[in-house]
C-alpha cells in the first residue's frame, strides 16, 4: 500500500475556550467517577431515585433505590448536597481536529480522546429544542454512503447525570489523508445542555474498543478499522500525538499541535529514538507501569503504580502523597479547599519551579515547567496543572504532561512510546 496520502491532522485552538481549574477537575470527576480525597465542595454521594412502574421519573408505584457514585456539590453554610450545575463543568475543548464524514464529505471538528472509545457526533436527529448554534451537524440523509445499523444504540452517562445518546450507522470517515470505510458512527439524538454548550461537534475515541458503549454489541474504533482494513502499514499500526501550545508560537515548531495515523513524524522525533514500554489494555486504556517519580532532586518510589495517557484530559492527576511533595517544593503553594485544588503564586519564577517527572515503564519524562501553571485562580494565584486523583487506583496523565513529549500509541504492538519534546523557551505566565 502507498502511504503518500498520510498527513498530519492539525489540532486547532478553540479561541472561545477559557481555562478553569475547578471546572476541569469537575469534568474529570464526571468522566472517571472517582471520589475526591481532598476537601472541597464536590463529592461522590448516593442519590435516591424513584423507579416507577413506567420507568425512572414516573412517581406512581414502583420503589425508590439509591444510585451510587453521583457527583454532588455542597452548597451554602449548611453544606447541603445538590446536583452539580452545568456551568460548574468544563464542557469545552481547548483543541479540536477536523474529520470528514460521508459522501460528499461533511467536516466536523472533534475532540480526539485516548480515554474513551466512542465516535459520536452532533446530528440532524437531535431534538429541535437542542441548541446547535455554532456547531457543524452531520446529516446522514445527505450522505450517499451512510447506512443505518438497525437495533443498535449508544449512551454515555457522566457522574453528574448528564448524558448523550442516540442511534448508530456506518459511513466513510477520512482522517489525516486516509479513509476508513464503513466506520460505525454514533449519531446524537439527545444531548444534555453540558454537551451542547461547547464548541466541538463530537468526540473521536482512541482508546481500545472494549470500552465502547454501543449496545447490544460494541463497535470497532477508527484505529481498529484502519488496522483491519489495512489502511495503514502493517509495520505502523499506530497513531501519534504532538500536543503543542499557543505559548510556543515563537519556538522552532511554532507551537505546532497535531496527530498522525499510520506513521511517525520524523520532524517531531527530532533525531531521537523512541522509548517504548508495554501497555495493559484490559481496561480499555493506554495504561503502563509508572513506579517512580521525581520532584526536583527527590526521587519518589511508587510500588505497583500505573498511569494512563489521556489526550482528552487537560490536567495530570496523581496520588495525594506525590501531589503534596510537588507543591511542598513550590514557594507559597497551598491547597485551596474552595477551588478543590492546589494553587501557587503566579509570580513564582521558572528557577523556583521544580522539575517534575513521571516514570513510563522504566524511563522518566518531565512536565514542562510552563505547564505546571494551568489557569488563573484569582488573587495572584495559579491553579496547578497537577492535582489529586482521589480514590482512583491509577494516575491520569493528560495534556499537562503530554505537552512535554511526542507520544506514540502503537496499537499493533500494544506499547506506548515517547521522546522528549524540544522546547527551548519556557513561558511561566498564567494561561489565557
Amino acid at each position: 500500500m502507498t502511504t503518500n496520502n498520510l498527513s498530519r491532522v492539525v489540532r486547532v485552538k478553540n479561541e472561545r475556550y477559557r481555562a478553569s481549574g475547578p471546572k476541569s477537575y469537575v469534568y474529570l470527576l464526571n468522566k472517571y467517577k472517582f471520589s475526591p480525597t481532598k476537601p472541597g465542595p464536590y463529592f461522590m454521594g448516593g442519590k435516591v431515585q424513584h423507579q416507577g412502574k413506567h420507568g425512572i421519573g414516573h412517581l406512581f408505584g414502583g420503589k425508590a433505590h439509591v444510585q451510587q457514585r453521583v457527583l454532588q456539590k455542597k452548597v451554602g453554610s449548611a453544606a447541603q448536597p445538590e446536583e452539580v450545575p452545568a456551568e460548574d463543568q468544563q464542557n469545552d475543548s481547548l483543541y479540536l481536529s477536523p474529520v470528514t464524514i460521508g459522501t460528499p464529505g461533511q467536516v466536523l471538528n472533534l475532540d480526539f480522546d485516548t480515554g474513551s472509545a466512542d465516535l459520536w457526533v452532533f446530528s440532524t436527529l437531535l431534538k429541535k429544542t437542542t441548541n446547535t448554534s455554532g456547531h457543524n451537524v452531520f446529516d446522514p440523509k445527505k450522505s450517499k454512503s451512510f447506512k443505518e445499523t438497525p437495533g443498535s444504540s449508544w449512551r454515555i452517562t457522566y457522574g453528574d447525570g448528564s448524558s448523550a445518546s442516540g442511534s448508530v450507522g456506518t459511513d466513510n470517515v477520512t482522517i489525516g489523508g486516509l479513509t476508513v470505510e464503513n466506520q460505525s458512527i454514533e449519531l446524537a439524538k439527545t444531548l444534555s445542555p453540558q454537551f451542547a454548550s461547547g464548541v466541538g461537534d463530537g468526540l473521536l475515541g482512541l482508546a481500545y474498543g472494549n470500552i465502547n458503549t454501543v449496545t447490544p454489541k460494541p463497535v470497532a474504533t477508527p484505529v481498529e478499522n484502519m488496522i483491519t482494513q489495512a489502511d495503514i502499514p502493517k509495520t505502523s499500526e499506530l497513531f501519534t500525538a504532538y500536543l503543542g501550545s499557543y505559548k510556543d508560537k515563537n519556538d522552532v515548531d511554532h507551537g505546532a499541535s497535531f496527530y498522525t495515523f499510520g506513521y511517525i513524524d520524523e520532524v517531531a522525533l527530532g533525531g531521537q529514538t523512541p522509548w517504548y514500554c508495554s501497555i495493559d489494555s484490559s481496561n480499555g486504556f493506554w495504561q503502563f507501569k509508572s513506579t517512580t517519580a521525581s520532584v526536583g532532586s527527590k526521587k519518589v518510589t511508587r510500588a505497583g503504580n500505573t498511569a494512563i495517557a489521556d489526550t482528552g484530559t487537560t490536567l495530570a492527576l496523581v496520588d495525594d502523597k506525590l501531589c503534596a511533595a510537588i507543591y511542598d517544593s513550590i514557594p507559597g503553594a497551598k491547597y485551596d479547599s474552595y477551588q478543590q485544588g492546589y494553587v501557587f503564586p503566579s509570580n513564582v519564577t521558572l528557577e523556583k519551579l521544580p522539575v517534575v517527572a513521571f516514570d513510563v515503564g522504566g524511563k522518566e519524562f518531565a512536565v514542562q515547567k510552563e505547564d505546571l501553571a494551568f489557569a488563573s485562580a484569582g488573587n495572584g494565584m495559579t491553579y496547578g496543572g497537577i492535582q489529586s486523583r482521589g480514590d482512583l487506583p491509577f494516575d491520569i496523565l493528560g495534556d499537562t504532561w503530554l505537552k512535554g513529549i511526542y507520544a506514540i500509541f502503537d496499537q499493533g504492538n500494544k506499547r506506548f512510546g515517547a521522546v522528549f519534546r524540544v522546547d527551548p523557551t519556557q513561558d511561566p505566565s498564567v494561561p489565557e
